[in-house]
C-alpha cells in the first residue's frame, strides 16, 4: 500500500537550556502523519542552522562533515523504508525507525490484546459495570482463537498486524466445522473477536482496519413465547412442592412485568410505589442497559409481591422476591413446564418475550409503551417481538377484511343481476330470429 513518507531534522532545544548553549539535531520520520523521532547524537549552534535545507550553514571543514554525516544517516532511512517494502511488511514511523536502528519493533499479539481485554473487563463485572456473562464470552473468544491458530498456523500466538481477511474467514469456518457453532453462535464471536481488534486499532497496534468490507450474515431466530392458553395452564397448575410453587411465582412475575432473571433478583420492595394512575408501579434500572423502566403492576404482578413481603429472606436481604440461582431455576422450570403440559422450554428469555407478546401487544398496548416497558434501548428490538404475532395481525386486518368482503358481495350481486339480464336479451333475440326464419 502506498504511504505518505517523509524524512525531516530539526533542532531540539535541551531541557536545562542556558544561553549560549548548542541545540541537539534530531532526525523526524512521518509515515501518514504519524511521526517518530530520534537523536542523530549531534548539535548545532541555532544560528547556524538552515531549518528549510535541514542543515548546517557554512564551507568549514567540519560543517562539511556534519552535513555529510546527516545526508548519510537520511540515506539509510530511506533504505530501511525500501527495506520494509520489499518485504511486504507494514510499514509506519515506528517500524522504519526500528528498522533504521536494528531493532526489532514490538509486535503484539491477538491472544495478549484479548487478555488485556479480558483483565479490565473482569475488573468492571467486580463493580457491576458488566455481566458476569459476558465476561465468560471473551473467555470463550479466547479459547477459541488460541485453537484456531494452533490448528491453522500450527503458532501459540498471533501478530495482530497480520490479521487479514483470510484469517477471519478462516475463524468463522473453523467456528462452523471445528467448534460445531452455528450460524449466530459463530457471527457473536466474529462480533466480539472485532471489538478486539477495534482495541489494538485504538492503541495504534494496527493501522489498518482487518474488517472493512466483511459482512455478516445471520439466520432468524424463532423466538417462542407463552400462548394464553399456555400460560394459563402454568398460572392454575397445583404443585406439591413449595420449591416448584415459588419457581413458578417467580417466572410467572417476570411474564407479567417484562423484568430479567437480573432486574427481579436485585429487586427491592423501595422499588415499588404509587404511579401517575394512582395504582402500584415499578420504577427500577434495567440492569443490562441502565435504563429507567416504569412498569404498572398487574394483579397477579402484584399479588405474587404481597405473597412474599414478609418472607424472612426479603426482611433480611432487602429483597422484593426470594429468587434463588438462576441454574436452579432454569431445573425446576423444566419441571413446571412437564408437570403443566406445557411444550416448550421455559426461561428469562421466553417470559420477558411473553409479556411483550401476549400480556401487552395482543391485548392492544402500544408498541412504544411496551419498548419503554422492556427497557430497550431501540423500538427496532421490540419489533421482533411484534413480528412473531400473526394472530394479532389476524385481529387487525378483521375490520378491514369485513369490510372488502362486504364490497366484493355487494360487486357479486350487480354482477350476477347483470350477466341475469343479458342472458334474458339474447334469448329473446334468438326467439324473434327464430319466428322469422320460420315465415320465411
Amino acid at each position: 500500500m502506498k504511504t505518505n513518507f517523509s524524512v525531516l531534522f530539526f533542532l531540539k532545544k535541551p531541557k536545562n537550556y542556558t544561553k549560549g548553549a548548542v541545540y541537539f539535531i534530531f532526525l523526524r520520520i512521518t509515515v501518514n502523519g504519524v511521526r517518530a523521532e530520534m537523536s542523530t547524537s549531534r548539535n548545532c549552534e541555532p544560528e547556524q542552522w538552515n531549518a528549510k535545507a535541514g542543515k548546517v550553514i557554512g564551507t568549514k571543514e567540519d560543517v562539511k562533515t556534519l552535513n555529510a554525516y546527516l545526508e548519510n544517516m537520511k540515506a539509510e532511512v530511506y533504505a530501511a523504508h525500501s527495506q520494509l517494502s520489499v518485504d511486504g511488511a507494514e510499514i509506519t514511523a515506528d517500524s522504519v525507525k526500528c528498522k533504521f536502528l536494528g531493532k526489532e519493533e514490538k509486535a503484539h499479539t491477538i491472544l495478549e490484546a484479548i487478555k488485556i481485554h479480558n483483565e479490565k473487563m473482569k475488573a468492571l463485572v467486580e463493580k457491576e459495570e458488566y455481566a458476569p456473562g459476558t465476561l465468560r464470552r471473551f473467555e470463550v473468544l479466547a479459547r477459541h482463537v488460541e485453537d484456531f491458530i494452533a490448528a491453522k498456523y500450527n503458532r501459540t500466538d498471533f501478530n495482530v498486524k497480520r490479521i487479514d481477511h483470510e484469517f477471519i474467514d478462516g475463524f468463522d469456518f473453523y467456528l462452523h466445522t471445528v467448534k460445531e457453532n452455528d450460524t449466530n453462535t459463530a457471527n457473536k464471536h466474529i462480533k466480539n473477536l472485532k471489538k478486539i481488534v477495534s482495541i489494538c486499532r485504538k492503541y495504534k497496534w494496527i493501522s489498518t482496519d482487518p474488517f472493512f468490507g466483511h459482512t455478516l450474515k445471520s439466520k432468524p431466530v424463532h423466538r417462542e413465547f407463552l400462548t394464553a392458553d399456555e400460560l394459563h395452564k402454568i398460572t392454575q397448575k397445583q404443585f406439591t412442592t413449595d420449591r416448584l410453587s415459588q419457581v413458578r411465582d417467580f417466572f410467572l412475575f417476570s411474564c407479567y412485568t417484562g423484568l430479567s432473571y437480573a432486574d427481579v433478583q436485585k429487586l427491592k420492595l423501595a422499588d415499588v410505589s404509587i404511579g401517575v394512575d394512582g395504582e402500584r408501579w415499578i420504577f427500577t434500572y434495567r440492569k443490562k442497559t441502565d435504563t429507567r423502566v416504569a412498569i404498572p403492576l398487574l394483579p397477579i404482578a402484584a399479588s405474587i409481591l404481597d405473597k412474599y413481603k414478609a418472607h424472612p429472606y426479603c426482611l433480611h436481604h432487602n429483597r422484593a422476591l426470594p429468587i434463588s440461582s438462576n441454574q436452579k431455576m432454569n431445573e425446576y422450570l423444566v419441571e413446571i413446564a412437564a408437570l403443566s403440559g406445557v411444550n416448550k422450554t421455559l426461561g428469562n428469555r421466553i417470559a420477558k418475550r411473553t409479556f411483550g407478546t401476549t400480556v401487552t401487544l395482543l391485548n392492544g398496548v402500544p408498541i412504544e409503551s411496551v419498548s419503554k416497558m422492556l427497557g430497550h434501548t431501540n423500538i427496532r428490538t421490540t419489533q421482533l417481538y411484534a413480528k412473531v404475532l400473526d394472530i394479532k395481525v389476524s385481529e387487525d386486518m378483521a375490520p378491514l377484511m369485513g369490510k372488502f368482503v362486504a364490497q366484493h358481495i355487494k360487486a357479486s350481486d350487480v354482477t350476477e343481476s347483470k350477466i341475469s339480464n343479458d342472458v334474458a336479451a339474447i334469448r329473446e333475440k334468438y326467439i324473434s330470429v327464430s319466428k322469422i326464419a320460420e315465415a320465411s
